[in-house]
C-alpha cells in the first residue's frame, strides 16, 4: 500500500512536470506572437473568445493565458472590458487539452522521449524549446497509464475504501477536492487528467468525476489572482471577474450534474472520454450563454469592485 502511495504521488508530480515543460516549450516558441495576438484581436468579445480558445489550445494552460491577460490589462494594453472574451476562451481552450488525454499515443511515448532529449542539448533556444514539448509529451502520456494502472489497487484498499465512497455520494466533497487540489498544484488539467485516470480503473463514478472537474474550474481561479496583486485595478478586474465567472458557471451547473452526465454517456462510451466531453459542454455553454452579456457582466464586475472615486 505504501509503495502505490509513493509511486502514485510520484506519478502525479511526472505529470504535472510533463505539463509545465510542454506549456514551457510551446509558450517560448510562440510567447512573442501570443502576446501580439491578445492584443490585437480582442476588439470585441467574440473575438476575444476565437482568440482566447486558439491561444489556450495551442499552449495547453488556460492559467498561463490568463496570466498573460492580467499583465496585458495591467500594463494598459488591452482595457479589463476586452479581458471577458479572452477568458471565455481560456475556458473553451483548456478542454482540448483534456480530449488530447484520451487519445491512444501510447506508441509514441518512447519516441517522443528520445527526440526530446535529443533536441533538449542542441543550442539554439527553438530547438530546446521543441526538445521540452517532445520530452513534456512524453511524460504526460507515460503519467496517465501508470494512474489509471495505479487506481484500482489504492482505491479497492479498505483504508481508502471509505473515502472514495464519500468522494462519490457528497457533492461538497468532491468540489472541494477539485477545487482545493487545483488552488495547489495551479493546474486544473492535471486535476482533472487525474480524475480521469480514477474513472478509467472504475474507481470513482462519473457523477463524483464531474463535480471534482467543477471543482477544478473554481480552483484555477486561484492563478489569475495571485498574479494580479500589485498590478492595479485593471488586473484586480480581470481576476474577480475570472473567479465570479467560474464560481457563478460551476453553481448554476451542479443541479444539472446527472443531466450533464446523461449527455457525456451518450456521446462516448469510455468514462474518461465522457469526463471529457462533460468538461466540453459545460465551457462551451459557459461560455456561450455569457458571450451575449460580455459588456454587461464586465460593468457589474466595474460596479462592484471598481474603488469608488472620493
Amino acid at each position: 500500500m505504501i509503495l502505490h502511495g509513493i509511486a502514485f504521488i510520484f506519478f502525479i508530480v511526472c505529470f504535472l512536470l510533463g505539463m509545465t515543460w510542454l506549456r514551457s516549450g510551446l509558450f517560448n516558441i510562440a510567447n512573442q506572437k501570443i502576446k501580439k495576438w491578445l492584443h490585437y484581436l480582442t476588439s470585441t468579445p467574440a473575438k476575444g473568445v476565437l482568440t482566447g480558445t486558439i491561444v489556450t489550445a495551442f499552449i495547453h494552460s488556460s492559467s498561463a493565458v490568463m496570466v498573460l491577460t492580467v499583465g496585458l490589462a495591467s500594463s494598459g494594453l488591452i482595457p479589463f472590458r476586452q479581458t471577458i472574451g479572452i477568458m471565455l476562451g481560456s475556458n473553451i481552450g483548456t478542454t482540448f487539452t483534456l480530449e488530447m488525454f484520451t487519445l491512444d499515443m501510447n506508441y509514441l511515448i518512447v519516441p517522443s522521449m528520445i527526440i526530446g532529449c535529443i533536441l533538449y542539448f542542441f543550442r539554439s533556444p527553438s530547438i530546446r524549446s521543441a526538445g521540452m514539448i517532445f520530452i513534456g509529451f512524453g511524460l504526460i502520456f507515460t503519467s496517465i497509464r501508470a494512474i489509471q494502472w495505479l487506481a484500482t489497487p489504492l482505491t479497492t484498499h479498505e483504508s481508502l475504501r471509505t473515502y472514495i465512497i464519500e468522494v462519490n455520494e457528497h457533492v461538497v466533497i468532491a468540489l472541494l477536492i477539485g477545487c482545493i487540489l487545483t488552488a495547489i498544484i495551479q493546474s486544473s488539467t492535471v486535476v482533472t487528467g487525474v480524475t480521469m485516470g480514477f474513472l478509467a480503473a472504475g474507481s470513482i463514478d462519473l457523477h463524483a468525476g464531474i463535480t471534482i472537474m467543477l471543482g477544478a474550474n473554481v480552483g484555477t481561479c486561484i492563478t489569475a489572482f495571485i498574479a494580479s496583486i500589485g498590478g492595479g485595478t485593471q488586473a484586480k478586474l480581470t481576476a474577480y471577474a475570472h473567479i465570479w465567472l467560474n464560481v457563478i458557471g460551476v453553481a448554476l451547473f451542479i443541479p444539472f450534474i446527472p443531466l450533464l452526465g446523461l449527455v457525456a454517456q451518450s456521446l462516448a462510451g469510455s468514462p474518461d472520454l465522457q469526463l471529457a466531453h462533460a468538461s466540453v459542454l459545460f465551457n462551451l455553454l459557459c461560455s456561450i450563454l455569457v458571450l451575449p452579456f460580455a459588456n454587461q457582466f464586465a460593468r457589474f464586475i466595474e460596479r462592484i469592485h471598481q474603488p469608488k472615486k472620493s
